[in-house]
Protein backbone atom coordinates (compact mmCIF):
# COMPACT_ATOMS: atom_id res chain seq x y z
CA UNK A 1 0.00 0.00 0.00
CA UNK A 2 1.02 3.33 -0.93
CA UNK A 3 0.51 7.21 -0.72
CA UNK A 4 -1.09 8.76 -3.86
CA UNK A 5 1.23 10.28 -6.20
CA UNK A 6 2.50 14.03 -5.88
CA UNK A 7 0.39 16.44 -7.47
CA UNK A 8 1.71 19.56 -9.33
CA UNK A 9 1.21 22.73 -7.48
CA UNK A 10 1.22 25.55 -9.46
CA UNK A 11 3.98 28.38 -7.58
CA UNK A 12 4.10 27.61 -3.43
CA UNK A 13 2.72 25.56 -1.37
CA UNK A 14 -0.63 26.04 -0.62
CA UNK A 15 -1.78 26.74 3.09
CA UNK A 16 -5.07 24.79 3.92
CA UNK A 17 -7.09 24.36 7.06
CA UNK A 18 -9.02 21.51 7.73
CA UNK A 19 -11.49 21.52 10.35
CA UNK A 20 -12.18 18.11 12.36
CA UNK A 21 -10.12 14.81 12.19
CA UNK A 22 -12.86 12.76 11.58
CA UNK A 23 -13.24 10.53 9.09
CA UNK A 24 -14.01 13.50 6.59
CA UNK A 25 -10.88 15.60 7.92
CA UNK A 26 -8.39 12.81 8.08
CA UNK A 27 -8.81 12.11 4.34
CA UNK A 28 -8.74 15.79 3.59
CA UNK A 29 -5.51 16.22 5.11
CA UNK A 30 -4.21 12.59 3.60
CA UNK A 31 -4.47 13.60 0.30
CA UNK A 32 -3.74 17.33 0.78
CA UNK A 33 -0.85 16.13 2.02
CA UNK A 34 -0.06 14.12 -1.09
CA UNK A 35 0.52 17.17 -3.23
CA UNK A 36 2.44 18.91 -0.61
CA UNK A 37 0.03 21.57 0.67
CA UNK A 38 0.89 23.28 4.22
CA UNK A 39 -1.91 21.21 6.03
CA UNK A 40 -2.97 22.06 9.43
CA UNK A 41 -5.73 19.82 11.01
CA UNK A 42 -7.83 21.18 14.30
CA UNK A 43 -9.62 19.24 16.23
CA UNK A 44 -11.68 19.62 19.54
CA UNK A 45 -10.83 17.07 21.17
CA UNK A 46 -8.04 14.39 22.33
CA UNK A 47 -7.76 12.27 19.17
CA UNK A 48 -8.96 11.50 16.06
CA UNK A 49 -12.16 9.74 14.85
CA UNK A 50 -14.77 12.12 15.84
CA UNK A 51 -17.91 10.07 15.80
CA UNK A 52 -16.59 7.01 16.01
CA UNK A 53 -15.05 7.60 19.28
CA UNK A 54 -17.41 6.69 22.21
CA UNK A 55 -17.47 9.11 24.76
CA UNK A 56 -15.12 11.39 22.62
CA UNK A 57 -13.94 14.49 24.80
CA UNK A 58 -14.77 16.75 22.20
CA UNK A 59 -18.31 16.75 23.36
CA UNK A 60 -20.34 16.28 20.25
CA UNK A 61 -20.41 12.73 19.38
CA UNK A 62 -22.99 10.48 19.42
CA UNK A 63 -21.62 7.15 19.84
CA UNK A 64 -23.29 4.25 21.73
CA UNK A 65 -22.18 1.49 23.06
CA UNK A 66 -23.57 -0.98 20.54
CA UNK A 67 -22.81 1.33 17.69
CA UNK A 68 -21.61 -0.70 14.32
CA UNK A 69 -21.42 0.23 11.15
CA UNK A 70 -24.43 -0.05 8.77
CA UNK A 71 -22.32 -0.65 5.56
CA UNK A 72 -20.11 -3.68 5.01
CA UNK A 73 -16.47 -2.85 5.75
CA UNK A 74 -14.81 -3.36 2.76
CA UNK A 75 -17.33 -0.68 0.42
CA UNK A 76 -17.07 1.81 3.28
CA UNK A 77 -13.31 1.49 3.54
CA UNK A 78 -10.95 5.03 2.16
CA UNK A 79 -10.01 3.82 -1.68
CA UNK A 80 -6.54 3.19 -1.29
CA UNK A 81 -6.75 1.59 2.87
CA UNK A 82 -9.38 -1.30 3.51
CA UNK A 83 -9.93 -2.65 6.83
CA UNK A 84 -7.50 -5.33 8.39
CA UNK A 85 -8.41 -8.79 6.80
CA UNK A 86 -9.74 -9.78 9.79
CA UNK A 87 -12.10 -7.15 10.60
CA UNK A 88 -16.02 -8.57 10.96
CA UNK A 89 -18.62 -7.43 8.12
CA UNK A 90 -19.56 -4.86 10.33
CA UNK A 91 -17.04 -3.22 12.59
CA UNK A 92 -18.08 -1.81 15.83
CA UNK A 93 -17.33 1.88 16.98
CA UNK A 94 -14.32 0.45 18.74
CA UNK A 95 -12.61 -1.09 15.37
CA UNK A 96 -13.47 2.22 13.38
CA UNK A 97 -11.75 4.31 15.44
CA UNK A 98 -8.55 2.20 15.40
CA UNK A 99 -9.21 1.56 11.46
CA UNK A 100 -9.25 5.35 11.26
CA UNK A 101 -6.29 6.07 13.61
CA UNK A 102 -4.07 3.65 11.63
CA UNK A 103 -5.24 5.53 8.61
CA UNK A 104 -4.07 9.03 9.79
CA UNK A 105 -0.69 7.24 11.19
CA UNK A 106 0.05 5.18 7.81
CA UNK A 107 -0.02 8.61 5.44
CA UNK A 108 1.56 10.79 8.44
CA UNK A 109 -1.65 13.06 9.02
CA UNK A 110 -0.80 13.01 12.80
CA UNK A 111 1.94 15.35 13.25
CA UNK A 112 -0.66 17.96 11.00
CA UNK A 113 -3.19 17.83 14.35
CA UNK A 114 -3.58 20.31 16.72
CA UNK A 115 -5.16 18.88 19.35
CA UNK A 116 -7.68 20.19 22.30
CA UNK A 117 -8.27 23.25 19.23
CA UNK A 118 -11.71 24.63 19.18
CA UNK A 119 -11.69 26.70 15.74
CA UNK A 120 -14.04 30.21 17.21
CA UNK A 121 -14.47 31.93 13.72
CA UNK A 122 -13.54 31.68 9.81
CA UNK A 123 -13.84 35.01 7.66
CA UNK A 124 -13.20 35.69 4.36
CA UNK A 125 -9.91 38.08 3.83
CA UNK A 126 -9.43 39.09 0.33
CA UNK A 127 -8.87 35.46 -1.70
CA UNK A 128 -7.57 33.81 1.60
CA UNK A 129 -9.04 32.80 4.39
CA UNK A 130 -8.54 33.93 8.33
CA UNK A 131 -9.05 31.06 10.81
CA UNK A 132 -8.90 32.27 14.58
CA UNK A 133 -9.28 30.10 17.52
CA UNK A 134 -11.00 30.26 20.87
CA UNK A 135 -7.81 30.92 22.78
CA UNK A 136 -7.89 34.32 20.21
CA UNK A 137 -4.95 33.66 17.94
CA UNK A 138 -5.25 33.47 14.64
CA UNK A 139 -3.75 32.82 10.91
CA UNK A 140 -4.35 32.97 7.39
CA UNK A 141 -4.84 30.14 5.25
CA UNK A 142 -5.30 29.90 1.28
CA UNK A 143 -7.99 27.31 1.57
CA UNK A 144 -10.26 26.36 4.39
CA UNK A 145 -12.35 22.31 4.52
CA UNK A 146 -14.97 21.77 6.63
CA UNK A 147 -14.87 17.94 7.84
CA UNK A 148 -16.94 19.01 11.23
CA UNK A 149 -19.45 16.72 10.22
CA UNK A 150 -23.71 17.58 10.57
CA UNK A 151 -24.57 15.36 13.41
CA UNK A 152 -23.86 17.47 16.64
CA UNK A 153 -27.01 19.92 17.21
CA UNK A 154 -29.53 17.43 17.82
CA UNK A 155 -33.28 18.34 16.49
CA UNK A 156 -35.73 18.04 19.04
CA UNK A 157 -40.01 17.53 17.97
CA UNK A 158 -42.19 20.24 19.00
CA UNK A 159 -43.86 18.16 21.58
CA UNK A 160 -40.59 18.01 23.70
CA UNK A 161 -41.92 20.03 26.52
CA UNK A 162 -45.15 18.51 26.80
CA UNK A 163 -44.21 15.17 27.72
CA UNK A 164 -43.25 15.12 31.80
CA UNK A 165 -40.95 11.82 31.72
CA UNK A 166 -37.53 11.47 30.98
CA UNK A 167 -36.75 12.64 27.73
CA UNK A 168 -33.77 12.57 25.89
CA UNK A 169 -32.21 12.85 21.89
CA UNK A 170 -30.53 9.72 20.41
CA UNK A 171 -27.37 11.91 20.42
CA UNK A 172 -27.05 11.30 24.03
CA UNK A 173 -27.94 7.92 24.47
CA UNK A 174 -24.82 5.13 25.36
CA UNK A 175 -26.08 2.16 27.16
CA UNK A 176 -29.61 0.57 27.93
CA UNK A 177 -29.21 -0.38 31.46
CA UNK A 178 -30.86 3.31 32.63
CA UNK A 179 -34.08 1.82 30.98
CA UNK A 180 -34.44 -1.27 32.90
CA UNK A 181 -38.01 -2.01 33.72
CA UNK A 182 -39.58 1.18 32.29
CA UNK A 183 -41.75 1.78 29.09
CA UNK A 184 -40.19 3.40 26.26
CA UNK A 185 -40.91 5.07 23.27
CA UNK A 186 -38.40 5.57 21.04
CA UNK A 187 -39.49 7.73 17.72
CA UNK A 188 -38.16 7.55 14.36
CA UNK A 189 -37.01 4.52 12.59
CA UNK A 190 -33.52 5.65 11.25
CA UNK A 191 -30.66 3.49 12.10
CA UNK A 192 -29.81 5.11 15.30
CA UNK A 193 -33.48 4.69 16.35
CA UNK A 194 -33.63 1.02 15.66
CA UNK A 195 -30.34 0.34 16.93
CA UNK A 196 -31.51 1.77 20.36
CA UNK A 197 -34.94 0.20 20.22
CA UNK A 198 -33.06 -3.16 19.83
CA UNK A 199 -30.54 -2.49 22.15
CA UNK A 200 -32.90 -1.53 25.06
CA UNK A 201 -35.64 -4.19 24.69
CA UNK A 202 -34.41 -6.93 26.02
CA UNK A 203 -34.46 -4.72 29.66
CA UNK A 204 -37.26 -2.48 29.30
CA UNK A 205 -40.94 -3.48 30.60
CA UNK A 206 -42.06 -2.44 26.98
CA UNK A 207 -40.20 -0.80 23.77
CA UNK A 208 -42.46 0.65 20.89
CA UNK A 209 -40.85 2.30 18.00
CA UNK A 210 -43.07 5.10 16.30
CA UNK A 211 -42.47 5.40 12.46
CA UNK A 212 -44.60 8.59 10.94
CA UNK A 213 -42.67 8.12 7.44
CA UNK A 214 -43.05 4.37 5.35
CA UNK A 215 -40.41 2.16 6.04
CA UNK A 216 -38.68 -0.92 4.57
CA UNK A 217 -36.84 -2.53 7.19
CA UNK A 218 -34.91 -4.82 5.10
CA UNK A 219 -32.71 -7.60 5.97
CA UNK A 220 -28.99 -7.22 7.16
CA UNK A 221 -28.25 -10.26 5.13
CA UNK A 222 -29.29 -12.98 2.56
CA UNK A 223 -27.69 -15.77 1.23
CA UNK A 224 -24.88 -15.87 4.03
CA UNK A 225 -23.14 -12.63 2.66
CA UNK A 226 -24.35 -8.96 2.97
CA UNK A 227 -27.87 -8.05 1.16
CA UNK A 228 -26.29 -4.89 -0.90
CA UNK A 229 -23.83 -7.31 -2.30
CA UNK A 230 -27.05 -9.37 -3.62
CA UNK A 231 -28.88 -6.07 -4.68
CA UNK A 232 -25.39 -4.81 -6.23
CA UNK A 233 -26.11 -8.44 -8.83
CA UNK A 234 -29.51 -7.95 -8.99
CA UNK A 235 -30.10 -4.41 -9.71
CA UNK A 236 -28.37 -2.70 -13.19
CA UNK A 237 -28.00 0.95 -13.82
CA UNK A 238 -30.71 0.68 -16.30
CA UNK A 239 -33.34 -0.94 -14.36
CA UNK A 240 -35.95 2.22 -13.61
CA UNK A 241 -36.85 2.37 -9.86
CA UNK A 242 -39.92 1.04 -9.87
CA UNK A 243 -38.69 -2.31 -10.61
CA UNK A 244 -35.74 -1.80 -8.43
CA UNK A 245 -38.48 -1.07 -5.24
CA UNK A 246 -40.53 -4.47 -6.51
CA UNK A 247 -36.92 -6.34 -6.33
CA UNK A 248 -36.51 -4.56 -2.97
CA UNK A 249 -39.61 -4.98 -1.22
CA UNK A 250 -39.50 -9.23 -2.44
CA UNK A 251 -36.28 -10.24 -0.82
CA UNK A 252 -37.75 -7.90 2.43
CA UNK A 253 -40.73 -9.67 2.63
CA UNK A 254 -39.76 -13.19 1.82
CA UNK A 255 -37.18 -12.59 4.78
CA UNK A 256 -39.24 -10.51 7.19
CA UNK A 257 -42.93 -10.26 5.34
CA UNK A 258 -45.05 -7.75 4.99
CA UNK A 259 -44.37 -4.33 6.88
CA UNK A 260 -47.72 -3.81 7.55
CA UNK A 261 -48.17 -6.81 9.77
CA UNK A 262 -45.87 -5.70 11.92
CA UNK A 263 -47.14 -1.98 12.15
CA UNK A 264 -45.54 0.18 9.60
CA UNK A 265 -46.30 1.31 6.33
CA UNK A 266 -44.31 -0.07 3.32
CA UNK A 267 -42.78 3.09 1.06
CA UNK A 268 -43.70 3.61 -2.40
CA UNK A 269 -40.81 5.90 -2.72
CA UNK A 270 -37.32 6.14 -2.50
CA UNK A 271 -36.34 6.33 1.32
CA UNK A 272 -33.57 6.05 3.27
CA UNK A 273 -32.43 2.49 4.16
CA UNK A 274 -32.83 0.77 7.31
CA UNK A 275 -31.37 -2.21 8.33
CA UNK A 276 -30.79 -3.88 11.31
CA UNK A 277 -29.86 -7.50 12.19
CA UNK A 278 -32.00 -8.91 15.13
CA UNK A 279 -34.37 -5.53 15.12
CA UNK A 280 -37.39 -8.26 13.39
CA UNK A 281 -36.61 -11.06 15.24
CA UNK A 282 -37.81 -8.54 18.37
CA UNK A 283 -40.93 -7.68 16.71
CA UNK A 284 -41.77 -11.68 16.58
CA UNK A 285 -40.87 -12.05 20.40
CA UNK A 286 -43.01 -9.08 20.96
CA UNK A 287 -40.04 -7.15 22.79
CA UNK A 288 -40.91 -4.15 20.17
CA UNK A 289 -44.35 -2.99 18.67
CA UNK A 290 -44.35 -0.40 16.04
CA UNK A 291 -46.92 2.52 16.16
CA UNK A 292 -47.32 5.55 13.84
CA UNK A 293 -46.45 9.10 14.12
CA UNK A 294 -47.12 11.13 17.46
CA UNK A 295 -50.26 13.59 17.29
CA UNK A 296 -50.27 14.47 20.57
CA UNK A 297 -48.42 14.44 24.29
CA UNK A 298 -49.26 15.30 27.18
CA UNK A 299 -47.52 14.56 30.68
CA UNK A 300 -47.03 10.91 30.00
CA UNK A 301 -49.28 9.79 27.90
CA UNK A 302 -48.92 9.91 24.15
CA UNK A 303 -51.27 9.66 21.47
CA UNK A 304 -50.54 8.26 18.23
CA UNK A 305 -51.64 9.56 14.34
CA UNK A 306 -54.09 6.29 14.52
CA UNK A 307 -56.15 7.62 17.96
CA UNK A 308 -54.00 4.64 19.95
CA UNK A 309 -52.97 6.59 23.51
CA UNK A 310 -50.28 4.93 25.47
CA UNK A 311 -47.98 5.27 28.45
CA UNK A 312 -44.74 5.93 28.82
CA UNK A 313 -41.84 6.58 30.81
CA UNK A 314 -39.18 8.09 29.09
CA UNK A 315 -38.82 8.89 25.14
CA UNK A 316 -35.83 8.72 22.95
CA UNK A 317 -35.95 10.72 20.08
CA UNK A 318 -34.49 9.49 16.73
CA UNK A 319 -35.41 13.10 15.32
CA UNK A 320 -32.70 14.06 13.55
CA UNK A 321 -30.40 16.99 13.64
CA UNK A 322 -30.02 20.61 12.63
CA UNK A 323 -26.46 21.87 10.09
CA UNK A 324 -24.20 23.46 12.72
CA UNK A 325 -21.51 25.76 11.41
CA UNK A 326 -21.14 28.36 14.22
CA UNK A 327 -17.37 28.86 13.41
CA UNK A 328 -18.77 30.33 9.78
CA UNK A 329 -19.36 33.59 9.61
CA UNK A 330 -22.98 34.75 8.93
CA UNK A 331 -22.41 35.15 5.23
CA UNK A 332 -19.95 32.46 4.49
CA UNK A 333 -23.01 29.71 5.95
CA UNK A 334 -24.42 27.68 2.77
CA UNK A 335 -27.67 26.63 4.90
CA UNK A 336 -31.14 26.97 3.42
CA UNK A 337 -33.27 25.75 5.80
CA UNK A 338 -32.07 22.28 6.33
CA UNK A 339 -30.62 21.77 2.93
CA UNK A 340 -26.96 23.06 2.21
CA UNK A 341 -26.32 25.03 -1.09
CA UNK A 342 -22.98 23.68 -2.23
CA UNK A 343 -22.12 22.59 -5.66
CA UNK A 344 -21.42 19.33 -5.63
CA UNK A 345 -22.07 19.33 -1.73
CA UNK A 346 -18.47 20.64 -1.89
CA UNK A 347 -18.24 23.93 -3.03
CA UNK A 348 -19.43 27.11 -2.18
CA UNK A 349 -20.36 28.73 -4.84
CA UNK A 350 -19.98 32.10 -4.23
CA UNK A 351 -16.65 32.08 -2.17
CA UNK A 352 -14.20 29.61 -3.12
CA UNK A 353 -11.72 28.38 -1.17
CA UNK A 354 -14.00 27.62 1.20
CA UNK A 355 -15.22 23.34 1.06
CA UNK A 356 -17.15 21.13 2.64
CA UNK A 357 -16.85 17.14 3.19
CA UNK A 358 -18.67 14.80 4.84
CA UNK A 359 -21.91 16.94 4.76
CA UNK A 360 -24.33 14.00 3.12
CA UNK A 361 -26.19 10.99 4.36
CA UNK A 362 -25.56 8.08 1.40
CA UNK A 363 -28.62 6.47 0.42
CA UNK A 364 -26.59 2.94 0.21
CA UNK A 365 -22.75 2.26 0.64
CA UNK A 366 -20.69 4.10 2.10
CA UNK A 367 -20.36 7.27 4.11
CA UNK A 368 -16.33 7.28 4.15
CA UNK A 369 -15.72 6.24 0.78
CA UNK A 370 -17.95 8.87 -0.59
CA UNK A 371 -15.83 11.39 1.51
CA UNK A 372 -12.64 9.99 0.17
CA UNK A 373 -14.16 11.18 -3.17
CA UNK A 374 -14.43 14.51 -2.07
CA UNK A 375 -11.31 14.89 -0.97
CA UNK A 376 -9.76 13.82 -3.84
CA UNK A 377 -11.84 16.30 -6.08
CA UNK A 378 -10.85 18.97 -3.48
CA UNK A 379 -6.90 18.18 -3.86
CA UNK A 380 -7.27 18.93 -7.63
CA UNK A 381 -9.26 21.83 -7.16
CA UNK A 382 -6.29 22.87 -4.11
CA UNK A 383 -3.51 22.00 -6.88
CA UNK A 384 -5.02 23.26 -9.27
CA UNK A 385 -5.33 20.98 -11.57
CA UNK A 386 -9.03 21.31 -11.74
CA UNK A 387 -11.04 24.35 -12.14
CA UNK A 388 -14.55 25.33 -11.18
CA UNK A 389 -17.67 26.42 -13.50
CA UNK A 390 -19.16 30.03 -13.63
CA UNK A 391 -20.89 30.61 -10.61
CA UNK A 392 -24.49 30.16 -12.88
CA UNK A 393 -23.49 27.04 -14.16
CA UNK A 394 -22.98 25.86 -10.22
CA UNK A 395 -26.19 27.13 -9.50
CA UNK A 396 -27.85 24.94 -12.53
CA UNK A 397 -26.08 21.45 -11.79
CA UNK A 398 -27.17 22.32 -8.05
CA UNK A 399 -31.17 23.02 -8.94
CA UNK A 400 -30.70 19.45 -11.22
CA UNK A 401 -29.63 17.59 -8.45
CA UNK A 402 -32.10 19.05 -6.00
CA UNK A 403 -34.66 18.45 -8.77
CA UNK A 404 -33.54 14.73 -8.62
CA UNK A 405 -33.99 14.81 -5.15
CA UNK A 406 -37.62 16.26 -5.54
CA UNK A 407 -38.82 13.42 -7.77
CA UNK A 408 -37.06 10.10 -6.25
CA UNK A 409 -37.01 11.34 -2.17
CA UNK A 410 -39.85 12.08 0.45
CA UNK A 411 -39.56 15.93 0.96
CA UNK A 412 -38.95 15.99 4.32
CA UNK A 413 -36.25 17.42 6.90
CA UNK A 414 -34.40 14.23 6.93
CA UNK A 415 -33.92 14.06 3.09
CA UNK A 416 -32.02 16.84 2.90
CA UNK A 417 -28.68 15.89 3.13
CA UNK A 418 -29.66 12.60 1.34
CA UNK A 419 -27.23 11.54 -1.45
CA UNK A 420 -27.52 9.12 -4.12
CA UNK A 421 -24.49 7.33 -4.78
CA UNK A 422 -24.75 6.66 -8.36
CA UNK A 423 -26.12 10.26 -9.49
CA UNK A 424 -23.80 12.26 -7.45
CA UNK A 425 -20.52 10.20 -8.58
CA UNK A 426 -21.70 10.26 -12.15
CA UNK A 427 -21.91 14.15 -11.89
CA UNK A 428 -18.87 14.33 -9.84
CA UNK A 429 -16.88 12.80 -12.77
CA UNK A 430 -18.73 14.79 -15.52
CA UNK A 431 -17.86 18.02 -13.45
CA UNK A 432 -13.94 16.74 -13.19
CA UNK A 433 -13.79 15.89 -16.92
CA UNK A 434 -15.16 19.58 -18.04
CA UNK A 435 -12.92 21.36 -15.67
CA UNK A 436 -10.13 19.03 -17.25
CA UNK A 437 -11.10 20.45 -20.43
CA UNK A 438 -11.76 24.07 -19.33
CA UNK A 439 -7.97 24.12 -18.28
CA UNK A 440 -6.58 22.60 -20.96
CA UNK A 441 -8.05 25.30 -23.10
CA UNK A 442 -6.99 27.68 -21.08
CA UNK A 443 -3.22 26.45 -21.11
CA UNK A 444 -3.25 26.06 -24.90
Amino acid sequence: MSADPHLPIPGQARRVAVIGAGAAGLCAAKHLLSIGAEVTVYEMGSQVGGLWVYENDNGISAAYASLHLNSENRVTAYADFPFPADAPLYPDHKQVYSYLAAYAHFFGVMPHIRFGVKVQQVQAQGTQWRVTLADGSDKVFDAVVVGSGHQNRPAHPEWRSQFSGEYLHSHSYRVPEPFRDTRVLVVGVGNSAVDIAADICTITRSTVLSARSPVLVMPRMLFGVPTSRVLGRLEKPWMPWPLRRFMRQTLTRVVHGRMEQWGFVTPQTRTHPTSHPSLMAHFVWDRIRARPGIRNVKGLEVEFSDGHVEVFDTIIAGTGYHVDLPFLAPELKPLNGHQLDLFLRVVHPRHQGLYFIGMFNVAGGGNIRMMDDQAQWITELVAGTQVLPSEPRMRQVMAQEQDYLRRNYPQSARYALELDPAFYRQQLQRQRRAGQHKLQAAQS
